[in-house]
């Protein structure tokens, strides 16, 4: 089933539209959960939160793609329940290790006035991401989109980690720059 007859079954209250997300999206959305949480109940449950809230944001919303809609879903959801468990244990993985290193060149303080540039900082990342060569591309967003380990990113591409912390410091250096030169606050 395609991405439009999928949307145009929930413009139209369908339950069926959610059984076909499933199956079209299910094992992208739950790798993507799985990523970040690294726990398969949590990673299962919020890819049922993300079938939830596809139903309750589908309408008003009519995405192009269906895809990067739930995507983007499950990766909000994903990192809620990541900070409230973090929260609570106050322990250290690899979304940590992940967060930190962009933090170097993407400052998240949490603010009003933050909240109305984030449009614009992820249009400006966006356009960063198309200036950059494939295999930098790729690795750039199985690692900060994914939330890949090094090791994982590193059997992908068949080298070393050494050779992807490189391409990440690399990427993430040419992002800063980019960032200042659009004149992003940082």
């Amino acid at each position: 089933m395609k991405d439009s007859e999928i949307v145009d079954l929930y413009l139209s209250r369908d339950e069926a539209a959610i059984s076909a997300s499933q199956r079209r999206y299910g094992g992208y959305c739950y790798s993507i959960a799985y990523g970040i949480l690294n726990k398969r109940e949590i990673a299962e449950e919020c890819l049922n939160d993300t079938w939830l809230r596809a139903w309750n944001t589908i309408p008003p919303q009519k995405p192009e793609k269906l895809g990067l809609f739930l995507g983007k879903i499950i990766r909000n959801l994903s990192f809620d329940r990541y900070k409230a468990g973090k929260a609570q244990k106050r322990g250290e993985g690899e979304l940590s290790l992940i967060l930190d290193e962009l933090a170097e060149c993407v400052s998240s303080p949490e603010s009003v006035e933050q909240s109305i540039l984030n449009k614009e900082l992820s249009r400006a990342i966006s356009d960063f991401l198309l200036t950059l060569p494939v295999r930098e591309c790729n690795i750039f967003l199985l690692r900060y989109w994914y939330s890949k380990s090094l090791r994982e990113i590193a059997d992908c591409f068949a080298v070393k980690e050494n050779v992807i912390k490189t391409s990440l410091f690399r990427s993430r250096k040419k992002l800063k720059g980019f960032l200042e030169k659009e004149g992003v606050l940082l």
